[in-house]
């Protein structure tokens, strides 16, 4: 049988007679959840330990640039070559990626001959011109040398080297397709110049085939799913100036105005923030649009720099974004037809958000605490981003196997090589993809603990003013916040850290098996009757249901370690049976002011979609060095970060609100059904809801 509360958090005598004497919540407590303590600093160092193996074995340019031959990373420099300026991996042998397109065929495009080059190559009008090999041996050129002739040292070649070239065996490459920089690719064009063929078959020169095969090859390899991925993931580490400004300090700046205006203009900002929620989802959506090509000019384009409007390529990219709108027209009818549905409740909501307000005027730390998670939780996302680009680069570099025919000229042993002269390629092994889960686990964990610390610490202060009768002490104005972390940090933090594990635990397995669903639809081998198919969705729903279950019940069970001090579990039932005896009197009004704050939180992470989009959509992110494959990738982290930043200073209001009605709840038991200690504004909320439903049963 749970025992009166007001003897432990309030400043009212308990029910032996006697006044407690230790201000306004009691510190006889002891720490709770140990052994999830342990685990959680456990945990850490498994973070770091794993972090350290990415940055050990990981480099991000590989997301980005190609292999060349030798298994260098183009962009990058190497012990015995510098190819930092050289950024464009292009396939010398025209003959090697037109076999690596046939169907059929054994060779694959890894094992075509390829350099990194300043940029890519076009026939000439007039003559034939070459692209030759890193000049090494007897070419006696340095790299600058050999780039500013651009990369032909033609007339330099023994006439070993020369029949060598007409061989399509090095050193030299006739350059008869033209070809377009295509995501640090240089793509060929399979329409093969008259006046560069003509003088190739006058020297002598092999047959070279002229096919659609020779552009598609290459396409497909950039085109591929895993391709596209690291691409995504390169875009996240070429945005960082995005992500500070608008996935942090926008967020920031936005969620303390609104504070700000909760605590002055409460009566109108219910109003405010459903009519800007669909406007900038409306605009959201309008980006997505140009960005799709279908309104204006603004495309996204596979094709870097400047080059032939004639030319087009398609990508995955595109297609991708175009989805995205479709997805965002739908959100938004359904937002805006939910808006109107909502409307006759936002009175309510105002009500409720009265009560916030009067708690974060007479408590003004309250805005200012989040700033301290958020301060934590900058610090770890910047290092947790750097960690995670180096572990999904950290593939070993390896040299194929191939039994094809890929002689070249090798200019260090002056002859034609025929043993060694496969190509390179980055293997992943299964523990990397095994780190790479515990990594994104480990974010979504830490990132679950932080807000429920936060959200901990300010309910502790929230029920010192409740208990208080909101009297205005010198207890009142700072002292609760900080009273309440430092009881926290001594006291509460294994059992955050276990509530933060299982929420982060059913999140992991709903992701798991949303994995499965699409690997299996992408096989061809979905469950194959009816109770399969059943018995999928009814797992997918129950894991859903139980995720919103738990993140409601954690949220109560918060509240109560901190009011309480006493374990997870004994919190989470203490805030159930609370809930379940108050369901009818307290539902209604926590769930309108539940919409509000959800919507608020919208309204910030689509503001800071929206400054995403307008800074990626600047000249150095559409066409210079730092070109990122699509703003998808970009915007959606910043939406992301925007959304938990507003979690943790909306907490403010939500906890404000979640712990007054579990502190009235208990206040009302304990007296017989009549709270003593509620703020007139609650009762006069709760008193108006209960004569609403009165008079609808009574019609």
């Amino acid at each position: 049988m749970r025992g009166p509360l007001g003897a432990v958090i309030g400043r009212y005598p308990s029910s032996d007679g006697t006044a407690p004497d230790d201000g306004i919540i009691k510190h006889n407590r002891k720490c709770r959840d140990i052994a999830f303590l342990v685990v959680f600093i456990a945990f850490w160092i498994s973070m770091i330990v794993n972090s350290s193996f990415g940055f050990n074995k990981g480099n991000p340019l590989r997301l980005t640039y190609g292999l060349d031959y030798e298994g260098h990373v183009c962009g990058s420099k190497h012990p015995h070559r510098d190819l930092t300026q050289l950024e464009l991996r292009y396939w010398l042998n025209p003959n090697q990626v037109y076999e690596s397109g046939l169907k059929d065929g054994q060779f694959k495009l890894d094992n075509a001959r390829s350099i990194c080059l300043l940029d890519c190559p076009i026939p000439y009008d007039d003559t034939l011109n070459w692209v030759c090999d890193y000049p090494d041996g007897e070419i006696r050129l340095s790299m600058n040398d050999w780039i500013d002739r651009n990369y032909d040292y033609f007339e330099f070649l023994t006439p070993e080297m020369r029949n060598s070239s007409l061989q399509l065996q090095g050193p030299c490459y006739p350059v008869i397709f033209p070809s377009v920089n295509v995501y640090w690719s240089c793509q060929f064009i399979a329409r093969a110049s008259n006046t560069s063929l003509r003088h190739w078959n006058q020297m002598g020169g092999v047959q070279i085939q002229e096919d659609m095969l020779i552009d598609k090859a290459i396409h497909r390899s950039i085109n591929s799913r895993s391709s596209v991925l690291k691409r995504y993931i390169a875009d996240i580490g070429k945005s960082w100036p995005v992500l500070i400004v608008c996935g942090g300090l926008v967020p920031l700046f936005i969620s303390v105005i609104w504070l700000l205006l909760i605590r002055h203009f409460v009566a109108a900002m219910p109003w405010i923030t459903v009519a800007l929620f669909n406007i900038l989802l409306i605009s959201v959506t309008i980006f997505y649009y140009l960005k799709a090509g279908w309104i204006g000019n603004n495309a996204v384009t596979p094709i870097i720099g400047e080059h032939d409007p004639y030319y087009h390529v398609y990508g995955r990219e595109l297609t991708h974004v175009r989805a995205m709108a479709v997805l965002m027209t739908f959100i938004s009818v359904v937002a805006l037809l939910t808006s109107l549905a909502i409307i006759r409740r936002i009175l309510l909501a105002t009500s409720v958000l009265k009560v916030a307000a009067k708690v974060i005027g007479e408590v003004r730390a309250l805005v200012i605490f989040p700033v301290i998670p958020y301060a934590v939780l900058a610090v770890f996302y910047m290092l947790w981003i750097s960690a995670a680009l180096h572990l999904f680069s950290s593939g070993e570099v390896v040299q194929n196997n191939c039994s094809s025919n890929c002689c070249v000229y090798e200019l260090g042993a002056k002859r034609v090589n025929c043993d060694r002269c496969c190509g390179y390629s980055i293997r992943y092994t299964p523990h990397i993809a095994v780190s790479i889960f515990f990594h994104i686990f480990g974010c979504y964990w830490v990132t679950q603990f932080f807000i429920a610390a936060s959200a901990t610490v300010i309910a502790g202060s929230v029920a010192s003013y409740y208990w208080a009768r909101g009297d205005v002490s010198p207890d009142i104005p700072f002292l609760p916040v900080f009273a309440s972390m430092k009881r926290f940090l001594r006291y509460s933090v294994g059992s955050v850290a276990l509530g933060s594990l299982i929420v982060s635990f059913v999140e992991s397995v709903r992701f798991i098996l949303e994995a499965i669903r699409r690997k299996l639809k992408v096989a061809g081998t979905p469950p194959d009757n009816w109770f399969g198919r059943m018995a999928y969705y009814a797992c997918r729903g129950c894991l859903k249901s139980i995720e919103w279950t738990i993140k409601s019940v954690n949220r109560n069970a918060y509240i109560m370690i901190a009011i309480t001090g006493k374990s997870f579990c004994k919190s989470s039932a203490m805030a159930t049976e609370l809930i379940i005896n108050n369901v009818l009197r307290i539902g209604k009004v926590n769930v309108i002011g539940d919409v509000i704050l959800f919507l608020g939180k919208l309204c910030v992470s689509l503001f800071s979609a929206l400054f995403g989009f307008l800074m990626l959509d600047s000249h150095k992110y559409r066409s210079s060095h730092n070109k990122v494959s699509s703003p998808l990738f970009p915007v959606l982290v910043c939406w992301v970060l925007g959304y938990v930043v507003a979690t943790l200073f909306f907490a403010v209001v939500e906890m404000s609100i979640e712990t007054i009605i579990l502190s009235f709840c208990q206040d009302s038991e304990e007296h017989q059904g009549t709270a003593q200690y509620a703020p007139p504004l609650l009762l006069e909320t709760l008193d108006h809801n209960d004569q609403t439903d009165v008079q609808r049963l009574t019609q």
